[in-house]
């Protein structure tokens, strides 16, 4: 009987030997054309491109290839062990109909995987969601965009599809692609688990409203780099909205915004845990790092590291006023809960900004432990936009009239400052009052080591 083990544990070796050489196979691949579509832009490839999709879904890790060309279609729906490879000089592009997109609103996207386990997109091509064609108005101010509200199918004056959606995923992988002008949302990442995304470049219409470049939203274990992300909306926007978020690094990467480059919220009804931003260059950017949480969730052990800020005002229209940081809890509505932030860190900090830093907690979410390490601020107004106002929006107090401060704070418990040269450009009495604006009794433990003020000569 002894001399039975080691011929077991042969054939037993033998047996995994097939099986370890099929995990490590090269992808299949099925080009959309094998299936009819024709990359003219003419004519819809939606059948063609959703047949290669399907039958790629059959055959284990598999990739569907978009040879050259431009390949109109309504909504692809994607499925495990799919990616698609979206080839240099192809692109997918979205349609402008409503009957182009599903019957719920909530699945109104260009390219659409639920509930799927290893999939993604690459290849170096472009996604197009063709926002000038949803443009009823052009306004430098703010576009007034085309809602089919008007066909009954929605209320408000958000109908419009978003670009790229994953939906309940595990295993998502977005780079090396292009994804050029949304009508709405860019990238939606939603209640997904083991998120790469990397090398990816947005491209969002500056005047058309809401076309964040990618929103984290529930979702667990994300990894963001080297993406490059100029949109005239949020930039990276981590939500919750359903459940928490946690375990978010972003680094490497490349924003531009006419809203905020990095904002934790709006909606904020869990909590968000566990987020690295560093290595981030901010440009033109109507806020940099923003937290705005509203509706009672708690954000805590965040740390923005080794990142430059370059904020401005742009029209009022927008919610911001050119913070290159700004940090805020309060109720959305008068029964909304309040949310707490604490345990963040800003490291390494460089900004060159035409307004000030706003800390706001709430009398029941106070901002705590906050530290500001390493920065060198520069303040310079070079815009004609009319300063000494207070963005809260959304919700909260709206826009209050207040005189611009270097550093504003208000219903903070613990706030440690050190190594930080704050420096006006030209004549401060004109544009700034005071470096440090407070009030004492809302506002307790704070540290100040090596704070330096004083005028920057060019």
């Amino acid at each position: 009987m002894a001399n039975l083990y080691p011929a077991i544990i042969i054939l037993f070796l033998f047996l995994l030997v097939p099986t370890q050489s099929n995990h490590h196979k090269s992808p299949q691949t099925i080009s959309v054309t094998d299936f009819g579509a024709t990359g003219e832009g003419l004519r819809y490839d939606t059948a063609a491109i959703q047949s290669a999709i399907d039958a790629c879904s059959g055959c284990g890790r598999c990739r569907v290839v978009f040879p050259p060309g431009t390949y109109l279609t309504a909504t692809l729906r994607l499925k495990s062990g799919v990616v698609l490879e979206v080839g240099v000089g192809a692109t997918i592009l979205g349609g402008t109909r409503i009957k182009d997109y599903p019957r719920e609103q909530s699945k109104w996207y260009v390219v659409l995987a639920e509930n799927a386990t290893d999939v993604g997109i690459t290849g170096g091509g472009v996604i197009d969601g063709q926002s000038m064609a949803f443009v009823e108005r052009f306004d430098v101010r703010k576009n007034v965009m085309v809602s089919w509200n008007r066909t009954g199918a929605c209320s408000g004056d958000e109908c419009r599809p978003r670009l790229v959606g994953f939906i309940g995923c595990k295993n998502v992988v977005v780079s090396n692609v292009i994804l050029n002008k949304p009508a709405y949302w860019c990238l939606h990442i939603v209640r997904c688990e083991n998120i790469s995304i990397n090398d990816v470049s947005i491209y969002g219409d500056f005047n058309t409203p809401n076309n964040d470049g990618i929103d984290i939203e529930d979702s667990n274990n994300t990894i963001i780099t080297r993406c490059h992300i100029d949109t005239g909306d949020d930039a990276i926007c981590p939500k919750t909205s359903t459940g928490p978020l946690y375990n978010l690094t972003a680094t490497d990467c490349w924003i531009r915004s006419k809203s905020s480059a990095i904002k934790l919220g709006s909606a904020s009804w869990f909590d968000f845990k566990g987020l690295v931003f560093d290595n981030i260059t901010i440009v033109d950017s109507h806020r940099g790092l923003g937290l705005q949480i509203r509706d009672g969730g708690n954000v805590s052990d965040v740390t923005f590291s080794n990142i430059n800020i370059n904020t401005r005002y742009y029209d009022p229209s927008w919610w911001g006023r050119a913070e290159p940081i700004y940090v805020t809890t309060c109720p959305r509505h008068p029964n909304s809960k309040e949310g707490s932030i604490s345990n963040i860190n800003f490291v390494n900090i460089t900004v060159n900004s035409e307004n000030g830093i706003f800390l706001s907690g709430s009398e029941g979410g106070a901002l705590s432990n906050l530290r500001f390490i390493n920065m060198n601020v520069t303040y310079e107004r070079w815009t004609k936009y009319d300063g000494g106002l207070v963005d809260y929006r959304p919700g909260c107090q709206g826009l209050v009239h207040h005189s611009s401060a270097g550093l504003l704070m208000e219903h903070i418990n613990g706030l440690e400052v050190e190594n930080v040269n704050m420096r006006w450009s030209g004549a401060r009495s004109r544009r700034w009052n005071i470096p440090l604006n407070f009030k004492s009794a809302t506002v307790n433990n704070i540290s100040m080591l090596n704070f330096h003020t004083g005028l920057f000569k060019q």
